[in-house]
């Protein structure tokens, strides 16, 4: 009998989200799914965020994942900016929830370290590394690649907390 766990990772953005499903089994890791998920940038703010969500809930209802890990929201200088990409994470995190699944945080600095060995690593050294530990994403969009991320994160963090270490 299989312990295989189904993980949607989501990178929230209100232009482009990335998602990533793979699947954990043990200490194999295998790529399932990735996307990216970018609603027109003329349609209405609260459209967009409707998008996001349904789009979502459509990746939860094709794919099927048993937990979900989304990527916590990056603060930056401009508040408004913060503010609408918190907009998107809600969104993100809403439509697994309403899916009855188990949603998990992590920091950026968590998600790098976990993929590539140190917290302020670049968007190309995070592609590149998802490249090397799922050769079979083909190597995905700089969203999708940190969608992965993030479930490669979480994947990591269960198996911490499984042998009884501290995520």
């Amino acid at each position: 009998m299989t312990n295989a766990i189904r993980i949607l990772g989501l990178d929230p953005g209100l232009r482009r989200t990335g998602w990533g499903v793979v699947v954990i089994d043990g200490a194999r890791l295998t790529h399932v799914a990735h996307g990216v998920i970018a609603p027109r940038e003329t349609l209405p703010f609260a459209e967009r965020l409707l998008f996001l969500f349904e789009a979502i809930t459509e990746v939860i209802a094709l794919h099927a994942p048993h937990e979900a890990a989304v990527e916590e929201t990056f603060v930056t200088a401009n508040g408004s900016s913060t503010l609408k990409l918190g907009h998107a994470r809600a969104a993100a995190m809403i439509a697994p929830a309403r899916a009855g699944l188990p949603v998990a945080e992590y920091a950026a600095k968590v998600v790098k370290k976990s993929v590539v060995g140190t917290g302020t690593a670049d968007k190309d050294q995070v592609a590149f590394m998802i490249a090397r530990l799922l050769p079979t994403a083909g190597g995905p969009t700089a969203d999708a690649a940190d969608a992965l991320a993030v479930a490669i994160a979480h994947a990591h963090a269960r198996r911490a907390r499984s042998y009884g270490a501290v995520a």
